[in-house]
């Protein structure tokens, strides 16, 4: 007995039912021409994933009923086709607002809904929230597709033994698993380890089926993977792109066996997937907003270069803007490393001096600094001039504005409130500086999309960082030196460790208490950043949710 399986490893727009729906449709529908038995659909396929409140609407559960029912009517006359889809359900039809409701996936064949699986364990973590919106299922859901016991599972439901374990009591013969798992670096290793746990339990092989796509600050990578009997890998799709995914299951006398049909796509450096999940991060915040184009203030420095490269490689040069907006503290060689990467990358360059509204809000204010030395202030102004000047470009044009700041600065509060903060998306908020320069040596050594080889003059890579808002300023003048200051904000932010455990490592007492002081004191800061992709395990946004006023210290 052969049975064919497609994953729809689709991209998805929260909220768009109609248009999500006729995506899964004609995935349907390709994937019964191509003689696909059964066809997986990520988590919560139909409404996107994670439509956040919305769930607690009761008209957006009518609505995602009603794609549900759309998608049962259209693939009515795909016979032989079986077609798992992810959806909200609600738990009673007439329950009220603000009400849970099911993480759902039903079993579609011949236009009827079969079965309908109500996921299990809910993640509470992370970036995770969904004992908010969701109440749990209890019982398992096995259905037979030409023959072969299919035992479902939804993402988390495949982290914790129970769920796998009562759908192999309950006869299945192989395990799948419908999923929405957020990147973040070292995750795709992780899943298929977990999965791997899973299989070894059961003994069952095991077909993983995941989304792809941006949804605001996290990222979705695709890598929808099989795993034999044996744990081993027989099938990956690639990572973050759009794929209907086919795989053979041949069942023999004993445990079933998988048959691959195409290439296991490799798992790659953590740059190149750093790169990838940025700039599908750009591409579908700018593409699913419907903005026409980004801009971004280009210094010469090296994260505006970074960003800039980015935007290029994810919305093609036509679509992107640098403005050069120099004051009386800017070395000449930020112009002409600016306009050099500008030219590089083919992107419209212009260049607003800020020094006569930098005189003029100096002059407004002498009076009241009288006696006063120059000091961050006047750094500041610097920074809320070209964030107002990026902000009206915005206005009038309709394009947004791209923030460069890093993880390092967001952690310590190196940036400027309604100055470089100003903005729509952060690109790089959740990328350590040593990581910057690492993305950029990675992008000058590749062109992965075909917009040209090394963007980035050396000069920006090598020469020391500064923010030119003083005569001869380095980052390193108010901050430690960036390899310590990263595996500090890592430790401390990502991971939870405490201040003396820090120390105890070999790290300066005086520099961890100086950067963890730091983290805490501009919390009012990042709570007014604009939201960014998240890349790590932990970033500022949805998972890091600290008060601002706060006295612990430890």
């Amino acid at each position: 007995m052969t049975l064919s399986i497609c994953t729809a490893q689709l991209n998805f727009v929260v909220g768009d039912m109609p248009g999500n729906a006729l995506k899964i449709i004609a995935a349907a529908r390709d994937a019964h021409a191509q003689g696909a038995q059964l066809l997986l659909t990520p988590e919560l396929a139909i409404c996107g994933y994670a439509a956040e409140d919305l769930f607690l609407r009761p008209a957006f559960i009518a609505a995602c009923d009603d794609a549900v029912k759309t998608v049962a009517r259209e693939t009515a006359g795909l016979k032989g086709l079986a077609i798992v889809l992810g959806h909200p359900q609600a738990v009673r039809a007439d329950a009220p607002a603000f009400s849970a409701c099911f993480n759902a996936a039903s079993v579609l064949r011949d236009g009827v809904v079969e079965q309908t699986y109500a996921k299990r364990e809910l993640p509470n973590y992370q970036v995770f929230d969904e004992r908010r919106y969701f109440v749990a299922g209890q019982a398992p859901c096995v259905f037979e597709v030409a023959g072969l016991r299919v035992g479902l599972l939804v993402c988390e439901d495949a982290w914790f033994a129970a769920p796998a374990r009562d759908a192999a009591a309950a006869g299945a013969q192989l395990l799948a698993v419908i999923n929405a798992s957020p990147f973040h670096l070292g995750k795709s290793a992780e899943r298929e380890d977990t999965m791997r746990e899973r299989v070894r339990e059961t003994g069952l092989p095991l077909v993983y089926a995941h989304l792809v796509g941006g949804q605001d600050e996290v990222v979705f990578d695709g890598r929808s993977f099989v795993l034999g009997a044996d744990g081993a890998v027989v099938a990956r799709a690639p990572g973050f792109e759009e794929e209907l995914f086919t795989v053979q299951v041949e069942a023999g006398s004993g445990a079933v066996q998988l048959a691959l049909q195409g290439d296991i796509a490799p798992l790659r450096s953590a740059e190149a997937d750093l790169w990838d999940a940025l700039v599908m991060g750009v591409r579908d915040y700018v593409g699913k907003n419907r903005f026409p184009g980004v801009l971004l203030g280009l210094s010469g420095g090296i994260d505006s270069a970074l960003v800039l490269a980015i935007a290029v490689d994810a919305l093609g040069a036509d679509k992107v803007r640098a403005v050069m907006m120099p004051s009386p503290y800017t070395a000449d060689i930020s112009w002409i490393d600016a306009r050099d990467m500008a030219a590089r990358m083919g992107v419209r360059y212009d260049e607003i001096s800020i020094q006569p509204q930098f005189e003029a809000f100096k002059a407004a204010l002498a009076s009241d600094f009288a006696g006063l030395a120059e000091d961050t202030t006047e750094e500041n102004l610097q920074a809320r001039i070209r964030g107002t000047l990026l902000m009206a470009l915005s206005n009038k044009f309709g394009s947004i504005v791209l923030t460069t700041g890093n993880k390092s600065e967001m952690s310590t509060g190196y940036c400027t409130l309604y100055g470089d903060m100003a903005g729509g998306f952060a690109v790089i908020k959740d990328v350590a500086k040593t990581t910057v320069f690492a993305l950029c040596r990675w992008r000058n050594a590749n062109d992965p999309y075909g917009t040209g080889a090394s963007p980035i003059p050396e000069r920006i890579i090598t020469r020391p960082p500064s923010a030119e808002l003083r005569p001869d300023q380095k980052d390193q003048d108010s901050l430690p030196p960036y390899d310590v200051l990263d595996a500090i904000v890592s430790r401390y932010m990502e991971n939870d460790e405490p201040i003396e455990s820090i120390i105890a490592a070999g790290f300066a007492r005086a520099d961890v208490e100086r950067v963890t002081r730091l983290i805490k004191i501009n919390e009012y800061k990042r709570q007014q950043a604009p939201v960014g992709i998240r890349v790590t395990r932990r970033s500022f946004g949805k998972d890091w949710r600290y008060p601002i006023t706060n006295s612990f210290r430890a």
